[in-house]
Order: C-alpha cells, then structure tokens, then sequence
C-alpha cells in the first residue's frame, strides 16, 4: 500500500466527506482496500460500513478473524445484517465457527430461513471436518437433460453458484454420478444429453473426513473445487480452493508452531495477549526442563567417571547438541515429508533404512571432525589432553558416530510412531526430540568412555 493512498485516505477522513471517501475507496482494488484496513484498523468498520454492499462482502470475507470480529462490534446493525446473509455459505460458517456461541445465535436467527438452515447444516459437522467447509451453492444437473438445457440452467442459476467452473451431475435421488469440466459441456453438441459425456470417473470428498485430507487431495488433482459427498455418496456441496488455501495455510502455521515447541496459537501473534502466550508455551516448556532433568540423572549416574576423568565433561555439550541436532532436522524432514503426503505410515521401514544410512554417514563425517579436533589441539597444546589423547579422540569421535545415528533415527522414527497411534506427527517437535536424544546420547557417550578408557583413565 502505498503512503499517498493512506494519506489521502486519511485527509477524507478529517474532512468527514463521506461521499468523497466512499468514491475513492469504490475506486480500488479489494486487495487494496483489505490492506487500508491493515493500514488503518481503527477505521475498519469506517470502510467497510462506507463502500457498496457487493464490494463490502468481498472486502470481509478475505479479512483475517481479529479483524472481522472487531468490524462486527462496530458495523450498523443494518450493513452487518446484510453482509453476513449475502456472505458465502462456507465463509459464513468459517466466521461462526469462530465466534462466541451467544453471538452465533443472534446473528442466524438474522438470516433467511432458507440461508439459516445451511448454516446450522454447515455448522453441524465437527470443527476439523470437510462439512464445514463446504458450501452448497453448485451447479447440478439431470444426467437426461440436453445441452441446451443445462446451458439455460447456468445461466439461470450460475449466478449464486460458488464455481462454475465444474458442473454436477446427479440423479433423482441426489447421488453423485459425475462432474463435468464447462469446458467439455460448451464445447458439446446442443442436442447431446448430458449423460453421453459422463465416465463416472471423478474425485469426491467425504463430509466427516478430515480437512488436512481435502488438502493432500487438492494438491493431487490440481482442481479449482471438489464435490463433497456423505456416505450414501449423496452430493452435499463443493469445496473450493479458495478455502483450502486458507485451510492449508491454518495447517502450516500451527505445525510450525508446534515444530517449534509451544501450542497453536489461535490469533496472530500480535493480536495474541500475553497471558496467552504464556500459556501456550509454559506447557511445553515445564515438560522439556522434566526432560532434561533425566540428563542430570544420567550424569549422576557416571558421576565416577566424570571425577576420574575431568576431561569427559569437557565434551558433554559438544555431544548432545550433535545427537539433538541431527535428531531435530531427521524430525523436521518427517514432518514435512508426511504433511506433504511423501512420506506416509507404511513407509516407516524405508525410512528407517534411509536414516540408519544417512545417520551413519553424518556420524562418520561428524566423528572424523571431532577427531581432527582433538589431533590439532594435542599438536599445539600437548598438555590439554595428556598422553591418553588419542584414546580420548577415538571415545569422542565413536560417540559421535552412534549418538548422531540415533539421534537421525529418533527424530524420523518418532513423527510416524505418533501418527500410527493418532496424534499429530507435529507434536514431536525439535526441542522434543533433542531433550530425548540429549538423554540418551550421554548414555551412550559415557558407555563409549568405559569401553576405551577402562583401566587407563577410569
């Protein structure tokens, strides 16, 4: 957005000269007016309330909630009225969803009783689900009807429809038979009958499934919507990309939320109070600091050997970061992999395969530093290490190779082990995993220890 606009967006509004302003803003792009309100919040209501219906509804829908929330404390009953019933169906209920449940109830008993019915309908479903972001606004058709006839019904009807884009066919009964691309219908003899150029070969999604479903779906068929079915394989509505995009973008936001250690946040960071915050992420903090409360039992544990041999400490910090970065990047591929629909649950063994290879080759090339390490600092500092240098280095550089490979092999195994048992792969976030592999990887360094420096240092 340019400062010029703002500027003289703002002169109007000192002016108070509604009708100047609303002129300027009918002069603009909806993109454009969405990023005056970021610009602008405390106007929002202003510019939404100021500009025609059609363009106020468009402007709205494509808002993020804090902002639509706070338009709908402010708007004229009169405009919030008839914005909300001209709204989409599933950009209505996406709103619903998240509105406190006293306001819902005000605002669909505002709505046609034809309008309120699919509401409550959409509402229905569980909060995750397709269903809810459907919307039945489609074009359908009978499989007997000619060309020319359906032709005729889009143009009746096509006006409301969410897409055009695809045309259904279904039976008497509602059952999906197939989808037709208009290409093909404007293409086709007018004469022709709409159930020559079906071949019952189409994609649908179910209503109760999950929306992360839809998402891999879309992603796979490179489609502009998809037609929603229940078990009968009655047709229920369409989901468009539009709403999967939303959708996809929810999905990676909260993932990188919980890759990164804390809960989802449900509102932009800055819209986010700080109670809140806190909330969200003293959870996962409390249960990293019991985590990492195991590495100091595991210390204790060789607390013999660190006291015989002072110079095994010197090292613990090199070898939990290498076992917890490796296992916190295997972790973050998975994830990444299975959200992508790369990798899925009965891919666990060539994974595990591909990480035992990989885990061993960054050990082995993480192992050779360390030992390179060790040489050096022995050449120019002699006393550092003492004369038992090299089987320090060979104790530092084995450990690296085995706490690396473990760690590669926690961090890809434990995303599918979670999905397996119906948890979300992201929950095995990467300061999960390296609190995991921080504990275990002592173990496996102080084993290491014992077995080369037995009876020389220990």
């Amino acid at each position: 957005m340019e400062e010029l606009v703002v500027d003289e967006v703002q002169e109007l509004l000192e002016k108070d000269n509604d009708k100047a302003l609303k002129q300027y803003l009918d002069a603009l792009n909806i993109s454009d007016v969405e990023e005056l309100i970021d610009e602008l919040p405390q106007y929002a209501a202003k510019f939404i309330d100021t500009i025609s219906l059609n363009r106020a509804v468009n402007v709205f829908r494509i808002l993020d909630f804090p902002t639509q929330e706070r338009i709908i404390k402010k708007l004229s009953g009169n405009k919030l009225n008839q914005i909300i019933k001209d709204l989409p169906p599933d950009d209505r209920t996406a709103l619903f969803s998240e509105l406190k449940g006293d306001v819902v109830k005000k605002m669909i008993t505002l709505l046609p009783p034809e309008e309120r019915k699919e509401s409550l309908a959409l509402l229905g479903y569980k909060e995750d689900s397709i269903g809810r972001l459907m919307t039945p606004d489609y074009i359908a058709v009978k499989p007997e009807w000619s060309i020319s006839r359906v032709l005729s019904h889009i143009r009746r009807y096509g006006k409301n429809s969410e897409t055009i884009d695809v045309v259904y066919v279904i039976d008497k009964d509602g059952i999906l038979l197939d989808d037709i691309r208009i290409r093909e219908v404007l293409l086709a003899d007018p004469d022709a009958v709409i159930g020559e150029l079906t071949d019952k070969r189409f994609i649908a999604l179910k209503a109760n499934d999950p929306q992360e479903d839809a998402i891999n779906i879309f992603r796979m068929n490179n489609r502009v919507a998809l037609p929603v079915v229940d078990e009968g394989n009655i047709l229920l509505g369409i989901v468009t990309v539009d709403d999967i995009l939303w959708i996809a973008n929810e999905e990676y936001t909260e993932d990188m939320h919980k890759i990164g250690g804390t809960a989802a946040l449900d509102e932009p960071y800055l819209d986010t109070s700080i109670f809140n915050l806190v909330r969200k992420r003293v959870g996962w903090l409390a249960i990293l600091m019991l985590g990492e409360m195991l590495t100091a039992t595991a210390m204790g544990f060789f607390e013999g050997q660190i006291h015989k041999a002072t110079v095994l400490a010197l090292f613990i910090p090199l070898i939990i970061s290498c076992g917890g970065n490796s296992g916190s990047q295997a972790s973050t591929l998975i994830i990444q992999a299975m959200a992508l629909g790369e990798v899925t649950i009965k891919d666990w063994w060539r994974v595990m395969n591909r990480e035992i290879s990989s885990g061993f080759l960054l050990g082995f090339s993480l192992g050779v530093i360390g030992f390179l390490r060790i040489f050096f600092w022995h050449l120019a500092w002699p006393n550092t290490y003492g004369e038992h240098w090299l089987l320090i280095a060979f104790t530092i550089s084995v450990s690296l190779v085995f706490v690396v490979l473990w760690g590669s092999l926690s961090g890809s195994m434990l995303p599918i082990l979670l999905k397996r048992l119906g948890a979300d792969p992201a929950t095995s976030s990467a300061p999960f995993v390296a609190t995991l592999v921080d504990v275990t990887g002592l173990i496996i360094y102080f084993s290491f220890a014992v077995l080369f420096l037995k009876g020389v240092l220990l």
